[in-house]
């Protein structure tokens, strides 16, 4: 056997040790299900039933002919928070897994989950600031604050991507208001806006936004209408007071700022994070500048794969029986001396095959 050979073969059996162990030493570890986190699971999974249901009745409902009825080809489901790929309330293009996967139950307990971390206590008033990308995401986070006791003081906007709220006959008003009506959400809507471009939806046709404007009016919620990033998060912060924790769903303007130093947040929980110039910066690093834990909801695949929620699932996950882990908790110093071993073994491959001579017949080629 030709020395290079040796070497490759002693390699390979050194990272598949290396990744046995990697297995069975360092498992990711199951975050610990709280009642808290059951309870919001629950409630979220009642939630997401009943917006089902109104939808289909929409649909059903001659009063309501114009209404949509529910795609399973979009949402197998049944949810009713998928909406159609584009539409009037279309800005930005999103991804239909990701907004299929967010409508799992899971979702409200890890969110129950980083809302604890983070270091909320019952009584706290909490700041949600959600765009109409992400809609269950808005019932996930109404759910977990239910369950933990909070109090939710939530702005968000009507323009979303993709497959989010983006059917103009149950948009996130419509949902906001069903929930707050129907399902009987504890939640303060202090304000709201068009979202999209310059948080004015300057995407939106004029005919979709008169109507829009007309419905923010009569629903009595505070229009936000400033397409001045530092203005608009001037106001929005007076509105949100001083709140125990942040909660930002999707991509809005207002909420992300400029910076793009917003693509190094986590998805999920982040604490002390780095500020890019005050004329940049969006509601996230502004509660962040004010000491405000801020929960991230913007990249769903990073935050499914982090935490062990299941990507794309049909039928959902009943509530309380996804096994959520933290794996980035996984291992610890466990995984540094595995790694530090597995690199000492590789160099002594290496060092050993260059010492050990070289081994064929005459006629064998040696370069």
């Amino acid at each position: 056997m030709k020395r290079y050979d040796r070497a490759i073969i002693a390699a390979g059996v050194v990272s598949l040790v290396a990744f046995v162990l990697v297995r069975v030493s360092a498992p990711e570890p199951s975050l610990t299900q709280t009642p808290e986190m059951v309870v919001a699971a629950h409630l979220m999974n009642d939630a997401i039933s009943a917006v089902g249901d109104h939808r289909a009745s929409m649909a059903a409902s001659t009063a309501t002919s114009t209404a949509s009825p529910i795609d399973e080809g979009l949402d197998p489901n049944r949810t009713g928070l998928i909406g159609p790929q584009y539409s009037p309330l279309f800005t930005t293009v999103g991804h239909l897994e990701a907004k299929r996967t967010t409508t799992q139950p899971a979702m409200a307990a890890l969110l129950v989950h980083l809302l604890q971390e983070a270091g909320v206590e019952p009584g706290d008033r909490i700041a949600i600031g959600a765009s109409g990308s992400f809609p269950a995401l808005m019932i996930a986070s109404l759910s977990a604050a239910e369950s933990l006791s909070l109090w939710p003081v939530i702005i968000f906007s009507l323009g979303a991507s993709s497959y989010g709220a983006t059917d103009v006959d149950f948009h996130l008003l419509d949902l906001y208001q069903f929930l707050q009506g129907e399902i009987g959400f504890t939640v303060a809507g202090e304000a709201m806006s068009l979202g999209g471009g310059d948080d004015v939806g300057s995407e939106i046709e004029d005919e979709t936004r008169w109507s829009l404007i007309a419905q923010i009016e009569t629903s009595g919620i505070h229009f936000i209408q400033e397409p001045d990033l530092r203005r608009n998060v001037a106001t929005r912060m007076e509105l949100y007071g001083t709140p125990a924790a942040f909660i930002n769903i999707g991509g809005s303007d207002a909420n992300l700022g400029t910076s793009p130093m917003i693509l190094e947040l986590e998805p999920g929980l982040n604490v002390n994070i780095d500020l890019p110039p005050k004329n940049q910066r969006g509601m996230v690093f502004e509660m962040a500048a004010r000491g405000v834990p801020v929960i991230h909801l913007l990249n769903i695949r990073g935050l499914a794969s982090r935490y062990g929620i299941p990507w794309d699932p049909v039928p959902l996950p009943e509530p309380g029986k996804t096994n959520l882990y933290d794996a980035q908790q996984s291992g610890g110093l466990r995984l540094w001396l595995i790694a530090a071993g597995y690199l000492v073994a590789l160099v002594a491959v290496v060092f050993l095959n260059r010492r050990s001579p070289l081994r064929g017949s005459s006629g064998e080629s040696q370069t």
